[in-house]
């Protein structure tokens, strides 16, 4: 098909003359620089080094442009990025040029600051640590908090070694028992108080918070001492009749303790007629703990 350039010749005219507005418009704009404080983006750092300190997040910049297009930049369009292929263990200084900002095509960078930034570094490392999980309020009168488990036990983490040398424990979310009367389960998150430190990997616990009755003392008077394991027509009597038991157990179980409902008593139990000075008083407790009985031994006469 033989080419026409005079085909079209209106629409051509009209394009050349948008053309030529828009390119009017554009170089006839005010050019204008202005200061921006941008992100700092650190790449590429070795899988074997840790950064120490906190490094800088921005840099201030300048940009020269036209008027519109720097007015139409929004965050993220202007970035400042430093290469940390190189890093070595120890302070480093890392340069800041106009060469290590990205922007928008048509803006010009003219100045960076600061024009390096010191970075320290260490070498990685990995402890693993037990889960400690922290509880709030306080449980309901008479109850206290008796231990925790939480699954899983240990956790790895990974930081610099100085911050993991006094490492002792991962926490987690506080766990609330207040008003409690029994245990606390919950699923939490686990984590880190150091900044410096993470974990090898997100990990959910499952923490139980023991919540029991609270441990009394009481001590029973008067408490009778019975015979067990008598032989046949055979009669027993007991010196002293009644001993004191000191008892221990959760509150609500030792206050509404009688002395008739302590089991007390001698096992009389292979043993004919005669006297026996020195029988241990023994106790089936029943709910509670039994600390020591006073006496701890009686006399029992043994007749036909």
């Amino acid at each position: 098909m033989a080419y026409h350039p005079f085909r079209h010749l209106g629409l051509k005219f009209i394009s050349v003359a948008i053309a030529l507005a828009l390119w009017f418009a554009v170089a006839g704009e005010e050019v204008v620089e202005r200061s921006l404080r941008v992100p700092l983006d650190l790449h590429n750092q070795p899988a074997t080094l840790e950064l120490v300190d906190n490094a800088p997040t921005t840099v201030d910049v300048r940009v020269r442009g036209a008027t519109s297009q720097l007015s139409q930049l929004s965050a993220g369009d202007v970035v400042a990025v430093i290469d940390l292929s190189a890093a070595k263990p120890g302070q480093r200084f890392f340069p800041l040029t106009r060469e290590h900002v990205r922007a928008p095509f048509g803006i010009e960078i003219t100045q960076v600051a600061p024009g390096t930034v010191l970075l320290t570094f260490e070498p990685s490392a990995t402890r693993t640590v037990p889960v400690h999980p922290p509880h709030e309020g306080k449980p309901a009168d008479g109850y206290e908090v008796a231990g925790w488990r939480s699954d899983p036990a240990e956790v790895k983490v990974v930081g610099p070694q100085s911050a993991l040398k006094p490492l002792t424990e991962a926490i987690t979310e506080p766990i609330s028992v207040q008003g409690a009367t029994r245990p606390v389960r919950e699923r939490v998150m686990v984590g880190l108080a150091d900044a410096r430190l993470r974990l090898e990997r997100p990990v959910t616990a499952s923490v139980v918070i023991d919540v029991v009755a609270t441990k009394v003392h009481r001590a029973l008077m008067n408490v009778p001492v019975r015979i067990r394991n008598a032989g046949p027509r055979l009669s027993a009597r007991v010196v002293p009749p009644v001993v004191s038991v000191l008892t221990e157990g959760p509150k609500n179980v030792i206050d509404g303790l009688r002395p008739d409902q302590v089991e007390a008593y001698v096992d009389l139990a292979h043993l004919g007629p005669g006297q026996y000075n020195r029988l241990s008083v023994r106790v089936d407790p029943q709910g509670f703990t039994v600390v020591r009985t006073d006496p701890a031994t009686v006399r029992v006469n043994i007749g036909r």
